[in-house]
């Protein structure tokens, strides 16, 4: 608590800091909230604002509810970010970020910089690299999405687009690697676009350059990018569901070891790269704490949603070895049975730090190599557009190592699924 704060003192303190609130009887601000998280240089807080909670960090330039309410509850807003209507709650918009009325941004997202929203967009535990763009009525929970390199050419998701990320079953192992984080961050890569009115099944993989025809919903994986994909429509019929049986186990697993090992080299890319380009601005340490927690957590959510899917795999395989009809290969229940029994051996692939001690030499060399190239005084995509080809090779190089070495790991434990 801020002792000697109420709600109508903190708007004041803002205001007299320079925070421009032009109708400050229209805005609420809770006394959790610090004053000194929120930058006197730029900041506007429209009508209708409303902030929440300790953690709330509010950067330079920043504008919120132009086009409609806002309210935040402990979000990093980085320089030059629109929050132009909606709800958003633990996440981190890095500088730049703008995002349309509508909008519901929940725990875990981190946008990068210049990533776009357009109105009506639902985000949980989503990643956008750097220009990333979303149309509008979508639903884009669960997965990262790279690619791109630059406003122009970008990755896109076309309008009325969703990231299907509940199954039958009721579990949410299913998040989607949409572009690899390993090339994705050296900003070169041949933007990926989802085309409106489809939707993508999680968990996929996807790589950089593909198209999803609109109107399609896609079931699979693409991971060698470059591909003009339509998908099959399915063939009308009923059958007998039988809960608690899964299938195609064996890619599910595989999708999610391959995602978690992407979010460790993310992480590791955030600790080492990005940690210096953030000390130089004002409450940039601040922003990048803020990123880095949202990393975590969803480092954490999808552990989490993973042992729970290998938690229900005994089960899927008693219900379908006692279950004729379901046409399934005896193979599939040793895989389950593999993933129940070697669970434990699993978490720690990705628990016990494989991602700190990867790949040294590359990291070394590339950290040498970056702080050489790196031009005194610019952003995070000005300073990866100055590296030369050589030294995002040696980035690249890294981060793969880590993928590798993680995935490596897991697959060993559970060998059934490669």
């Amino acid at each position: 608590m801020n002792e000697g704060y109420r709600a109508s003192d903190m708007v004041a303190a803002l205001m007299k800091k320079g925070v421009t609130i032009p109708n400050p009887c229209g805005v609420e601000i809770d006394d959790t909230v610090k004053p000194e998280r929120i930058s006197e240089k730029g900041v506007i807080l429209h009508s209708g604002t409303k902030l929440y909670g300790a953690k709330t960090l509010i950067c330079e330039g920043a504008e919120l509810g132009f086009e409609g309410p806002v309210t935040v509850v402990d979000c990093q807003i980085g320089r030059r970010v629109k929050l132009n209507g909606g709800f958003f709650k633990g996440s981190a918009f890095l500088d730049g970020v703008e995002v349309s009325c509508g909008a519901h941004v929940r725990e875990g997202c981190i946008l990068e910089e210049e990533a776009r929203a357009a109105h009506t967009v639902g985000l949980k535990q989503t990643i956008l690299f750097p220009f990333v763009t979303l149309g509008s009525l979508i639903n884009f929970c669960d997965c990262l999405m790279s690619g791109g390199t630059d406003s122009k050419n970008h990755s896109e998701v076309g309008s009325s687009y969703i990231h299907f990320n509940y199954t039958p079953n009721q579990d949410k192992a299913t998040a989607s690697l949409i572009g690899y984080v390993p090339t994705g961050v050296m900003l070169d890569q041949p933007p990926i676009f989802l085309g409106g009115q489809g939707g993508l099944v999680g968990p996929a993989r996807i790589g950089h350059g593909t198209v999803i025809a609109a109107g399609t919903v896609y079931r699979k994986d693409s991971p060698e990018g470059g591909k003009l994909l339509r998908g099959d429509l399915l063939t009308p019929g009923a059958g007998d569901f039988h809960r608690g049986l899964y299938c195609a186990v064996s890619r599910k697993v595989r999708n999610n070891i391959c995602y978690i090992a992407h979010l460790l080299a993310l992480k590791e890319w955030y600790l080492h790269l990005r940690r210096p380009l953030f000390q130089e601005a004002a409450l940039g340490p601040e922003l990048w704490v803020g990123a880095l927690e949202k990393l975590e957590m969803a480092i954490t959510e999808r552990i989490k949603r993973l042992k729970a899917f290998a938690g229900n795999m005994a089960e899927s395989a008693r219900i379908g070895r006692s279950v004729s009809a379901a046409g399934q290969p005896a193979t599939d229940f040793m895989v389950e049975e593999e993933i129940s029994l070697n669970w434990p051996r699993l978490e720690e692939c990705f628990t016990r730090g494989l991602e700190a001690s990867a790949a040294l030499d590359e990291r070394n060399r590339f950290l040498s190599s970056f702080h050489t190239e790196r031009p005194a005084g610019a952003g995070y995509v000005e300073t990866i557009r100055a590296l030369s080809g050589e030294t995002k090779k040696l980035g690249t190089e890294w981060l793969q190592g880590i993928v590798d070495r993680i995935t490596g790991e897991a697959f060993a434990a559970v060998p059934l699924c490669q």
